[in-house]
């Protein structure tokens, strides 16, 4: 059984990002052992990197602004990864045409609200990664053992078969958990990635309505 395999992790995509690769967050690390995703583990995003526009110094400094109710609404539903970013950008459109004041120091404010939303959504799940990671590698050495354990009784010179029989039903069943783990943690670990395109495909369509 070969044990769990770690891969290096990009956590912004060229596709995504293109020639901006200096988005890619200075916490990014590919020396976490126990990070069982092919792209790289990133603990925090740099709000200051998604958003080029200066922002008011509580925002800048990670503390969302106290924003008028319907803005609040806005960015609630913006963080709704339900809602399509065609109707993001028509949410937008519809909120700066009923709001002709807005400013761009508001657009920023309501960004700097849901890059808080869901940076706390996309830390819970790399946790939970984390966590599920752990589980792996606890059952991959579980296998490796029961393995070692089977190939001594069958080198004895008079082999326990009752023994090897229930092992080998104990190997069979952790291997298919552990198969079963292994194909859905492919898609657990592309939901931080799709969290970090969506606010980057946000911040454009809010910077795109946004007043000169």
């Amino acid at each position: 059984m070969r044990k769990y395999l770690y891969a290096p992790f990009l956590i912004l995509t060229s596709a995504f990002l293109g020639a901006n690769s200096s988005l890619i967050a200075d916490a990014a690390t590919f020396n976490d052992p126990t990070w069982p995703c092919q792209q790289r583990k990133v603990e925090q995003l740099s709000l200051a990197l998604m958003w080029p526009k200066p922002l008011p110094e509580n925002a800048s400094s990670g503390t969302p602004a106290e924003l008028p109710q319907d803005a609040r609404e806005l960015a609630g539903q913006l963080e709704l990864r339900r809602i399509s970013l065609e109707d993001a950008d028509k949410l937008v459109a519809t909120f700066v045409q009923d709001h002709p004041d807005a400013t761009v120091d508001l657009m920023g404010e309501i960004f700097a609200d849901v890059f808080d939303r869901l940076g706390k959504t996309r830390h819970k799940i790399i946790t939970g990664i984390g966590r599920y990671s752990q589980k792996q590698i606890a059952l991959s050495e579980k296998i490796d053992t029961t393995r070692s354990e089977m190939d001594k009784l069958m080198a004895a010179s008079e082999p326990d078969y009752d023994k090897v029989d229930k092992l080998e039903e104990e190997l069979d069943w952790d291997q298919r958990v552990y198969k079963d783990r292994s194909r859905s943690l492919t898609y657990v670990c592309e939901t931080p990635v799709l969290i970090e395109k969506r606010l980057y495909a946000l911040a454009q369509i809010l910077l795109k309505h946004a007043p000169e």
